[in-house]
């Protein structure tokens, strides 16, 4: 290339490079003033915002604190931050000075201040100063952290601000939340969330969850009338079917406030209350007594049937629910209340009872109808006054009765000879008759004074010194075993020798009846007694052995006169007439001795129940045959008809025939003695009744009525010959075989003698004798 090339190049390097470069200043010239209208209007931004930050400060009220390596800035609301100085009492209104008195005012509030300045966490926090309190909301940006600060009022220092009313709000475990108009939800707490099963709000709506639909029907009511509206309504939650209490608050902004509280346990116990006030008045309705409930307005809330029929009061009455006062006026007119001369006063008294809150009060009324009642009164557990009126009329009554009783036992106790005591199973003395007193030698007063049995056993130590007695009948008295309290006799000597009896029986209460008798002179008679039946019982021994030895030493001899007789009336030709008689005599007199020797021995062997019975089958009418062919004789010779009466066949008895026949034959012989000449003496036999009756009758004189109660006596025949055993024996011996004889006479028209003997007739041993 030429030099020219080159330096027309070069030329046109030094043009374009001079183009550029004022092409850029240019280019630079109209970017700067773009930069400088930028940042004019950025900075018109920032004064306009300065500007309203001031004023939204000073408009609020607030104070607006910028904090930057520790020094603090007042970027805002210079007479808010004023008014936050004078409530704290600070002199001069200085950021910094603000700032150093809130750490001061309570550790945790240098705590969370530290906090937001060396760290930036977020804090808001209440100070209380001496003229109210100062609101303090902090935050950080960067490297400045920033401060809000309120002023509050004296009177609204207690007033929670909003986010601590709404944290607080939010710790609820009961929901609550802050609805629309329709009464859709606004804000809720957790406990709300929970309760729906929902992560926020947004996704709660977004489904359609609701707490209880039927609560924005009543938020509407709430705000539609202005007021507060409570209900409980059962909600199926997620712990279970749960009862909330919901209260309706329209609020001032618009909108309602819904409040619940869990009374699940309130309702459930109000349920169990209920349930049991209707099984209590139920149980009331059971009851013999009458029963009334006033409540707090005292108007009857309940009353039994016995009341109702105590007082004649109709269900419709009833159903009014009368006042006290009605019920009274109405028991005055038909006279069903205690007669009384001032029944103003007697109503007003009653009707004071509601004013008392003390213990349960009683009164008698003697009602007319000759009847008392018992009227207690006591405050009711709800409110109110109940009262129970019990007819003690039949209580009454026997409690007379039985103070009578115990007034009698005592005049009854009085009157008996033996000491007598009643202890308690405390050992006291419950009961004692005057002869105690006396028995033991004590007063009524020393034995009223003494504490127990230890006591009473001193008084009587002195005339029974056996302590071990004492011992063992307190034991009686005291003991719960029952073998212990068993009856028990026994007998004991006294200090003067003397033989007292005494005797314990457990009685029905628990107490221990205690019996003391003097037996002294009892024991001396029967020692006395049993010495006599000793000389009694030889006597009667000698006598049975007199009795059977002069017997044998009479028989003998009397054998001899007998057998004699007879020889001569069998070779009695060659005596005369009257020698045949004097014959005859003698062995008559012979025979009705040696019979009347064998009564006197059949006696001695009953009286000492030696006499056995030989028992047989015996045939009642050949019994009564035999009898007859004996005395047919004796009969011929008194011009007296023996017989036996037709139809007179009563078959077999059980029974000793020998002595069967002794009876007959006692008894034919006294009716052929006592028959004059041309009268009758009859045999008879009936089966009836499990027995046999053998009767002899006479048409004799008969037996004088005063005569009749003795005849069966021993010796009550002697002025008529013999030893008059005859009638006697026939009663032992009837006696001996179970049965019993009985006399029918009336004087002049005869006598009938029946036995009554069993059919199975069995030994009794000794007889009855008189």
């Amino acid at each position: 290339m030429t030099p020219e090339d080159l330096s027309l190049a070069a030329a046109c390097g030094s043009v374009s490079l001079a183009i550029c470069a004022t092409l850029w200043a240019v280019a630079s010239r109209r970017a700067s003033a773009a930069r400088l209208d930028e940042l004019g209007a950025r900075t018109a931004a920032a004064e306009r915002r300065s500007a309203a930050t001031q004023a939204s400060a000073e408009a609020f009220d607030t104070a607006l604190v910028a904090i930057e390596n520790g020094v603090a800035s007042l970027i805002a609301g210079e007479d808010s931050l004023a008014a936050c100085a004078a409530v704290l009492g600070l002199a001069t209104a200085n950021p910094q000075a603000v700032t150093d008195a809130l750490a001061r005012s309570d550790p945790d509030h240098a705590r969370r201040l530290e906090a937001l300045f060396t760290r930036g966490e977020p804090c808001a926090f209440e100070t209380r100063g001496v003229k109210g309190g100062v609101s303090v909301e902090g935050r950080s940006a960067g490297a400045i952290a920033w401060l809000r600060l309120s002023a509050i009022a004296a009177s609204e220092a207690g007033l929670p601000t909003a986010a601590r009313l709404a944290a607080f709000i939010d710790a609820r475990r009961e929901p609550a939340w802050v609805g629309s108009a329709d009464g859709s939800p606004l804000w809720v707490n957790r406990a709300w969330l929970q309760a729906v099963g929902a992560d926020s709000l947004e996704a709660a709506i977004a489904r359609g969850a609701t707490f209880d639909a039927g609560i924005a029907a009543q938020a509407r009511e709430a705000i539609a009338a202005g007021e507060r509206r409570e209900a409980v309504r059962w909600i199926n939650h997620p712990s279970g079917r749960r009862a909330f209490r919901v209260t309706v608050q329209p609020l001032e902004a618009g909108g309602v406030g819904v409040w619940t509280q869990d009374v699940t346990e309130a309702e459930e116990a109000g349920e169990v209350l209920r349930r049991h006030m209707a099984a209590h008045d139920q149980t009331l309705n059971l009851i013999a007594d009458a029963v009334v409930v006033f409540n707090r307005d005292k108007r009857l809330s309940f009353c039994n049937g016995a009341f109702a029929e105590l007082w004649g009061l109709e269900p419709a009455f009833i159903s009014e629910r009368p006042t006290h006062a009605e019920l009274l006026d109405r028991l005055r007119q038909r006279r069903r209340l205690p007669e009384t001369v001032d029944y103003a006063s007697f109503k007003a008294a009653e009707l004071a009872r509601y004013e008392k809150l003390g213990p349960s009060d009683q009164q008698i009324w003697p009602v007319p109808g000759e009847r008392t009642l018992r009227v207690t009164s006591l405050p009711h557990p709800q409110g109110g006054l109940l009262m129970v009126f019990s007819d003690i009329t039949p209580e009454l009554r026997l409690k007379t009765q039985f103070n009578q009783l115990i007034q009698v036992q005592q005049a009854t106790l009085n009157k008996l000879t033996d000491a007598v005591a009643v202890f308690g199973s405390d050992g006291r003395l419950k009961l004692h008759n005057e002869a105690f007193e006396r028995f033991w030698n004590v007063s009524g007063e020393q034995l009223a004074h003494a504490a127990d049995f230890d006591a009473i056993a001193e008084l009587c130590v002195p005339r029974l010194h056996d302590m071990q007695f004492w011992r063992d009948l307190k034991a009686r008295i005291t003991d719960t075993d029952s073998k212990a309290r068993a009856p028990v006799e026994d007998e004991v000597t006294t200090a003067d020798r003397r033989i007292v009896a005494y005797q314990s029986r457990p009685l029905p209460d628990g107490a221990t009846l205690i019996g003391f008798a003097d037996v002294t002179d009892t024991r001396r008679l029967e020692g006395a007694l049993a010495d006599r039946e000793a000389a009694l019982a030889e006597t009667e021994r000698l006598k049975r052995e007199f009795v059977g030895s002069v017997s044998y030493e009479l028989r003998t001899p009397l054998t001899t006169i007998i057998g004699y007789s007879e020889l001569l009336e069998r070779g009695s030709e060659g005596l005369s007439d009257r020698a045949r008689g004097h014959v005859a005599a003698v062995r008559a007199a012979a025979t009705q001795l040696a019979r009347s020797i064998n009564d006197v021995l059949d006696m001695a062997e009953i009286d000492a129940g030696e006499l056995a019975l030989d028992m047989e089958d015996v045939d009642v009418s050949g019994l009564m045959q035999d009898t007859i062919a004996r005395w047919a004789g004796q009969a011929d010779i008194g011009r007296v008809t023996l017989t036996i009466a037709e139809g007179t066949d009563p078959g077999l008895i059980r029974g000793d025939a020998r002595r069967l026949g002794q009876v007959l034959d006692h008894l034919v012989e006294n009716g052929i003695r006592h028959t004059p000449a041309g009268g009758a003496v009859t045999l008879s036999a009936l089966r009836a009744l499990g027995e046999v009756r053998l009767q002899v009758s006479d048409t004799g004189r008969g037996i004088p009525f005063h005569v009749q109660a003795h005849i069966f006596d021993r010796f009550v025949g002697q002025e008529r010959g013999g030893p008059g055993l005859g009638l006697a024996l026939v009663k032992s011996l009837v006696e001996l075989h179970g049965g019993w004889v009985a006399l029918e006479s009336e004087p002049g028209h005869g006598a009938a003698f029946t036995c009554h003997l069993p059919e199975a007739a069995q030994s009794t041993g000794r007889p009855e004798l008189f």
